[in-house]
């Protein structure tokens, strides 16, 4: 009887195949924002677990302590905004590894809009990036994505920076309430919360930050003992390219500069919607875009690094080599068939 059960057994592993067998977990540090749509498809649909991966989703509520998180173990990869302190980490000594693309701020597609108290919309006072100057502008924290992309939207209409105050508010939801009671006059958030200010009546889009300034906001990277793994490291990256073409498929294409949707975008925007909190009609607003394979603007990180030291926000550039890593996405796209 014994021996039958054992064979048994045996056939049922063998019929489950090596990723259930071998079903290994990852910590995976995220935002409930859209621009996280990918790693929830990928979550959802079963793409990770069919490389024998299982990620555990660590919510975090700004970008910059997910790459804190990453340095310290805390989590094995992280998937959000590259920020000033994700370099400095590098600086110090830390060793990480961005390896693909997570989300670009591109036109046409909304991700980071700069929102406006409504009053001011709707007397005239705040019409234009322009009509900013000497106004309070809410963000997250100092170095963050946001501070980046207000800074080169700021520079590319004639203002900078110290044109306008800007208040570090930590979280996301802090940044929407200050808007709320008035502390600020704008803020820079990305979906969903552009679109549940409108919703709610306190706020108003002046512009999706993307068409004022397209760049690579948002990426994957490995803390190095997760990108040493070579063979997990791998199986992650499968499951992603899986998840990011079924992503681009489904919500991404355009015709004649309109989204067309595709067979799952209903799917896509549900699961959104499920990991967010946010309602499918503010979902719908708008996905951001990101590389269809997951592969990145390389030369973008250089452009931003040097921004951040002629701010004072780095001491100094790191090379391309000691940061980027584009061989596991590569890899992954050629081993992942369509």
């Amino acid at each position: 009887m014994r021996r039958v059960m054992a064979v048994a057994l045996i056939a049922a592993l063998a019929l489950a195949g090596p990723a259930a067998a071998q079903e290994r977990k990852v910590k995976v540090g995220v935002l409930k924002l859209t621009s996280s749509a990918p790693i929830f498809v990928g979550v959802e649909k079963g793409f990770f677990k069919e490389f024998g991966i299982e990620p555990e989703l660590v919510f975090f509520q700004a970008a910059a302590p997910i790459a804190t998180a990453l340095a310290a173990g805390q989590v094995e990869v992280g998937a959000t905004g590259l920020t000033a302190a994700l370099y400095n980490i590098v600086l110090q000594g830390e060793k990480l590894w961005i390896v693909a693309d997570k989300g670009r701020e591109w036109p046409g597609y909304p991700l980071v809009g700069i929102v406006v108290q409504k009053e001011l919309w709707n007397k005239g006072e705040v019409r234009s990036v322009k009509d900013l100057k000497g106004r309070r502008i809410g963000l997250t924290t100092l170095g963050s994505t946001f501070h980046f992309h207000l800074g080169n939207i700021l520079e590319r209409e004639g203002l900078r920076l110290a044109d306008v105050k800007v208040i570090p508010l930590q979280a996301m939801p802090s940044t929407v309430e200050a808007l709320k009671g008035k502390q600020v006059d704008a803020i820079m958030v990305p979906q969903p919360f552009p679109g549940t200010t409108e919703a709610q009546g306190f706020g108003k889009i002046l512009a999706w930050a993307g068409d004022l300034y397209p760049w690579q906001i948002a990426t994957v990277f490995y803390a190095k003992g997760f990108a040493a793994d070579r063979e997990k490291a791998m199986d992650f990256m499968k499951g992603y390219v899986k998840a990011s073409r079924y992503y681009h498929d489904a919500v991404l294409v355009q015709k004649d500069g309109q989204i067309v949707p595709g067979r799952n975008y209903e799917e896509v925007v549900q699961i959104t919607a499920k990991h967010t909190g946010a309602k499918p009609e503010i979902i719908k607003i708008g996905f951001p875009y990101q590389d269809r394979n997951g592969r990145l603007l390389v030369p973008d990180i250089e452009t931003q690094m040097k921004w951040w030291v002629e701010h004072g926000f780095m001491k100094s550039l790191i090379p391309l080599k000691e940061i980027v890593d584009t061989s596991f996405i590569e890899a992954a796209i050629q081993a992942v068939k369509e």
